[in-house]
């Protein structure tokens, strides 16, 4: 027992190898929930205010019919205390902008790491379905962990952010494997994936124009850097030198053809632990180095249990819901809803970027008239309407309305029940709801009917786009929801 807790007091000495990295990690994890925070401050009030799309307060009340006095614990957030108006949401996300400057700068970082994670676990829950996604864990694990990383970095702490990285990495390689998707077993993912993800930028136009055996190429890369790679975390230091090079320059690939909001930086931000400050040192300029001073401390006694705790609960969750995936043991089915309560405050999560592949682009037209006879279109701002339409880079924004339009052909219910609300908030013209458009044809009077359209939308080849100067072609499909499901 002595020398568990020897062992133990060694884990959590300060380690004086990444001072630079904790003060770069920190100044980037402050850019990145800045980037998070005013996205959702011109959006939020259309998605769940009052007005909008799927209003918090009925949310709440749904949840306290069905759950009664344990969901806050289910739904952990602020809003449960001040309220669900459409000022304390938008002053919320507001409040976490500000916060988020204040990191920057390198003032009360502690508090404010506090602050912006209770802030941002608030929106969490408060987004509901257009928050159910993977980056907005991974910010909120890394930003958990990042309030321990003020007055210094230690090797158990060092762990947990690898820990993090490494599910991220490998757990996507891993549910592609056994997803059984015949695109990632032939190698033809992406022959399809440029022009069939959410919300492809221009570059996803020329990536989908190189030849074949490249994107073949792409592929390999692609299930080596996540299955293979991933392991080279725990290895010495050569090893995680390689991983970090491997996976940055997977992510700037990734930027340079695709828009996935703030996860490619923070992803590149995590393999800041797999250097140290002497691998910093030779590639920063000196005079930025030496004005680097970033205080630390003995281990206190609180962030040394906190710390423990979080090396004993965070892979134990994520271990617990990785293995009910493939195993039916009953230890696993009485643990898991403990695992559950755990994730719900943001940590010990899985990831599966892309495990299936899309092979068309169905995009929906909503249409608005009075007559029946004149139709026009809505205009989204980042999604494409039309074949002149130029894919736009959006990044670090995340355009939630326009991501969440790209899951409803599938015609899963989760999906149908938010866009039949959002569709009839349209129908009655709610401010909230048409400011997340580009445009809206008919911004004094709600048009008497609306429809949706389903086309295909396919990328132009360069002969293509030279001769007509599109990025799209298009076939229409039908009227939704009077047609085959997109699957996958």
């Amino acid at each position: 027992m002595e020398s568990i807790i020897a062992r133990l007091k060694q884990l959590l000495v300060y380690d004086d190898r990444y001072e630079i990295i904790s003060w770069l990690f920190l100044r980037l994890l402050a850019l990145i929930y800045l980037a998070a925070f005013a996205s959702l401050a011109s959006q939020i009030t259309g998605l769940v205010g009052a007005q909008g799309i799927l209003p918090l307060d009925n949310h709440f009340e749904l949840a306290q019919q069905h759950i009664g006095d344990q969901a806050w614990l289910r739904f952990p957030s602020i809003f449960w205390l001040i309220g669900t108006g459409d000022e304390l949401l938008q002053g919320t996300a507001l409040l976490g902008v500000l916060l988020s400057l204040v990191l920057l700068i390198g003032r009360w970082q502690r508090a404010v790491l506090i602050l912006l994670f209770l802030l941002y676990l608030s929106l969490y829950h408060a987004g509901q379905v257009f928050m159910n996604f993977q980056w907005d864990t991974l910010l909120l694990e890394a930003g958990f962990l990042a309030i321990f990383l003020v007055g210094g970095a230690n090797p158990l702490l060092i762990f947990l952010f690898d820990w993090l990285l490494f599910r991220l990495r490998f757990m996507s390689g891993l549910f592609k494997l056994v997803s059984n998707d015949p695109s990632w077993s032939g190698f033809t993912a992406l022959n399809y994936y440029f022009e069939t993800q959410p919300l492809p930028h221009i570059g996803a136009w020329y990536a989908h124009q190189l030849p074949d055996l490249l994107l073949k190429a792409g592929v390999g890369l692609t299930l080596f850097s996540e299955l293979i790679v991933p392991f080279f975390i725990f290895l010495p230091r050569k090893f995680r030198l390689t991983a970090a090079g491997i996976t940055i320059l997977m992510q700037l690939l990734i930027i340079a053809t695709s828009n996935h909001n703030f996860i490619n930086f923070l992803t590149i931000a995590l393999c800041l632990f797999l250097l140290d400050d002497r691998a910093l040192k030779s590639i920063m300029p000196g005079r930025f180095v030496a004005n680097i001073q970033n205080t630390h401390n003995s281990i206190g006694s609180i962030r040394s249990f906190m710390i423990i705790l979080c090396f004993i609960v965070i892979p134990i969750t994520s271990l617990i819901s990785f293995s009910a995936k493939f195993l039916d043991h009953s230890a696993i089915k009485t643990s898991l809803p403990w695992a559950e309560t755990v994730q719900h405050f943001g940590l010990g999560h899985l990831y599966h970027i892309f495990p299936t592949m899309q092979t068309q682009r169905h995009e929906l037209i909503i249409q608005g008239s009075n007559d029946g006879q004149t139709w026009l279109s809505y205009q989204f701002n980042y999604k494409p309407d039309g074949t002149a339409d130029t894919p736009r880079i959006n990044l670090p924004h995340q355009p939630r309305l326009d991501w969440m339009l790209w899951f409803v052909p599938t015609q899963h219910p989760v999906h149908i029940y938010w866009f039949d609300q959002f569709m009839r908030q349209v129908k009655t013209g709610s401010p909230s709801v048409t400011s997340l458009l580009a445009d809206n044809p008919f911004p004094d009077t709600p048009p008497k009917y609306l429809r949706v359209l389903v086309y295909r939308f396919s990328f132009t080849n360069r002969e293509e786009k030279a001769l007509t100067g599109h990025w799209w072609q298009t076939d229409y499909l039908g009227e939704f929801p009077h047609l085959a499901p997109r699957s996958p």
